[in-house]
């Protein structure tokens, strides 16, 4: 038996463990608070287990507006962590994750399954300390930087996404200064995963909590460097015209405006190489949003405005204008259907959220979508180029979605449900099928 195998049998006894190592009756049915309890109380509070299970079942039809085959499958994804703090000033953490698409059948690709692999391990020094040096070094999954625009764990994929990473930081009430290199950790079926090396953004990104009358701002430089053998851009690797160097300079503001109403301003200019062309990008996002309480239900209410460059000619190899969205988790960003990036595009979302209870809540939202340059494409959520109208004349407009959902949470179980339609414009009806794609799921999580 191989070592994985080996590694995934332990891991499976493991979970199995949780649900049948421990009595359960009426009163006391839920083995998982029972497990943790008892391991924190035996080890002083120095070991802690984590769990969380999540389940869906999904519908998507019209993919890629009908250029793929629709897909009806189940989703699992269980993860399993440990974390032991010997001292404050020292944590070890490691995570297992088993994610798996029973329904999907052959070639499902590894954003929906990847059997038990290593999902997080990594050494942190002070952690729990709130003023002074910290550093943390390895895999780790909960990254956010520009609320998951730039850097993000796209946690609704059934893999998710994590990064082999080295961050060294500094913090007080006032300020957290934080030097980081981050590689994106690839999925590998079949074999344990490990990040592309050649892949990495490093920079610096500081946050000052209350930097004028509880305004939040964020500053940041982050240098996106791909230089693996065999190049990423297509270019030849003897005159360095398969490489990628993009340095991002930009800020993120956040805070009140005045009757209730809060604000989230953030922008980014790049400059830089792709391939043979030299690179001038820029995006920004703009967010108002408000919270009622009325009765005894609750109303959020949200419009934002997002915009990326694109290229202005795409024929020319010298000129490149298409922001690079590094390492973004777009999920809900550009609606729930997650068909575009943050690339060659303008974009009117709104989010109106209902809270009936203290813990069932409904969701509306509404993205509505154009090209920014003409003769570039649209972009997937991962930042692909899904279709593209070489003369321009396909038109600016590209479609509109709209989202119902809704979940409940009880004790350590959330439950929820969904439904997104996607309206084809112009530029997608010209250029593709023209089909308008549909997404129906149910999903359950539960966490500890």
């Amino acid at each position: 038996m191989s070592f994985r195998r080996k590694a995934t049998l332990a891991y499976q006894v493991l979970v199995l463990s949780l649900f049948v190592l421990t009595p359960s009756s009426a009163q006391d049915w839920d083995p998982g608070t029972r497990a943790t309890t008892a391991i924190a109380a035996a080890t002083d509070d120095k070991l802690s287990l984590s769990f969380e299970q999540h389940g869906r079942f999904e519908d998507r039809t019209g993919n890629t507006f009908g250029k793929d085959v629709d897909v009806f499958t189940g989703l699992i994804r269980t993860r399993v962590g440990l974390s032991y703090m010997p001292f404050q000033w020292l944590k070890f953490s490691g995570m297992m994750q088993d994610a798996r698409a029973p329904w999907y059948g052959d070639g499902a690709p590894g954003t929906v399954r990847d059997p038990a692999d290593l999902h997080e391990g990594y050494i942190e020094l002070f952690p729990s300390y709130k003023r002074g040096f910290g550093m943390l070094v390895g895999r780790m999954m909960n990254l956010s930087y520009g609320e998951g625009r730039l850097i993000g764990i796209s946690n609704w994929a059934n893999t998710s996404r994590s990064y082999d990473q080295a961050r060294v930081y500094w913090r007080s009430p006032k300020v957290q200064l934080e030097l980081l290199a981050v590689s994106v950790v690839k999925v590998r079926i079949g074999e344990f995963n490990r990040p592309v090396l050649g892949d990495r953004v490093w920079g610096t990104y500081d946050v000052f909590p209350n930097f004028y009358r509880k305004n939040l701002l964020e500053a940041y430089f982050l240098r996106h460097d791909q230089n693996r053998p065999g190049g990423f851009t297509g270019g030849s690797s003897a005159d360095g015209t398969d490489k990628l160097a993009v340095n991002t300079f930009g800020f993120r503001m956040a805070g009140p405006v005045s009757l209730g109403v809060n604000y989230s301003l953030e922008a980014a200019l790049q400059k830089g190489k792709v391939g043979p062309a030299d690179l001038s990008a820029a995006a920004w996002v703009g967010v108002l949003s408000r919270h009622w309480n009325i009765a005894s239900k609750t109303l959020d209410v949200s419009a934002e405005y997002k915009y990326a460059s694109g290229t202005e000619n795409p024929a020319d190899p010298k000129h490149s204008g298409t922001f690079d969205q590094l390492y973004a988790a777009n999920h809900d960003k550009f609606g729930h259907e997650d068909q575009f990036g943050w690339r060659n595009v303008h974009d009117f979302r709104s989010v109106e959220t209902l809270g009936l209870t203290k813990n069932f809540a409904i969701n509306f939202q509404y993205n509505n979508y154009w090209l920014a340059n003409l003769k570039d494409g649209v972009y997937n959520g991962s930042g692909k180029l899904i279709v593209r109208s070489a003369n321009g004349t396909a038109g600016r407009h590209v479609g509109q979605e709209t989202d119902l959902y809704g979940t409940y949470k009880y004790r350590h179980f959330t439950l929820g449900a969904g439904y997104g339609r996607f309206f084809s414009g112009q530029f997608i009806q010209k250029t593709t099928p023209g089909i308008g794609p549909t997404y129906l799921y149910v999903f359950y999580t539960y966490s500890l």
